[in-house]
Order: structure tokens, then sequence, then C-alpha cells
């Protein structure tokens, strides 16, 4: 099983980017796929998740701005990023699982690489 995240950069506070990760195989089979994102130094942090049935979750400090949808046919997932802040800038990661949901403290057994966000002017 591989996952492919790809569509991090640079972005000024207040714009946009869509993140897209890509799996090997059928995402459907992974149930969840989620989005962490970890800055050095700091414990890795929930961003948004998203399960086989189309219920996500989203960590307290994106909900409102950030949005995770998946397309089972692509085997992708995409989190859409918008009014991004300074505090946003990190590795954000993808991961899949079984389980239907979960936290800052729990994910699945599969990582992608990683893919770096900058927000800053």
């Amino acid at each position: 099983v591989q996952l492919q995240a790809s569509g991090g950069g640079l972005v000024q506070p207040g714009g946009s980017l869509r993140l897209s990760c890509s799996a090997s195989g059928n995402i459907v089979d992974f149930n969840t796929m989620t989005w962490y994102r970890q800055v050095p130094g700091k414990q890795r942090e929930l961003v948004a998740g998203i399960n086989r049935g189309g219920r996500s979750n989203y960590g307290d400090s994106v909900t409102g701005r950030f949005t995770i949808s998946r397309d089972n046919a692509k085997n992708t997932v995409y989190l859409q990023m918008n009014s991004l802040k300074p505090e946003d800038t990190a590795v954000y990661y993808c991961n899949a699982g079984p389980f239907p949901r979960y936290t800052d403290a729990t994910w699945g057994p599969y990582w992608g690489q990683g893919t770096q966000v900058t927000v800053s002017s």
C-alpha cells in the first residue's frame, strides 16, 4: 500500500491550497482516510478524516476553514484549505486505516510521505 501526498507549497495568509492523497489500492478498502500535520518539536495533530461512509471529523483549529473529501473512483482524498494562517504551516501527512474515525492520538497503519505547507507573507 502506497499513499502519495501532493499539493503543498508556499501561500500567503488568507490564501488557499488543495492537497491530494492518491492511494495505490482501493481507498474503500481502507475505510478511513485522514490528514495529519506536524511541526518539528510538536505533537502530531489530526487535521481532518473521512470514512467510506462519508462521515468526516475535523480538528478544532481548522473547522470551518478546511474541507476533506474523497473520490473513491480515483482512489484519492483531498483537503481543501481556505483562509490559511501562519499557524497552519506544517508537514501534512495522509493516513489510511480500517477504523471509522481517528484522533490526535490514534491513526491507521498506512502513511504517505508528507507534503510541506508554508503560510507566510
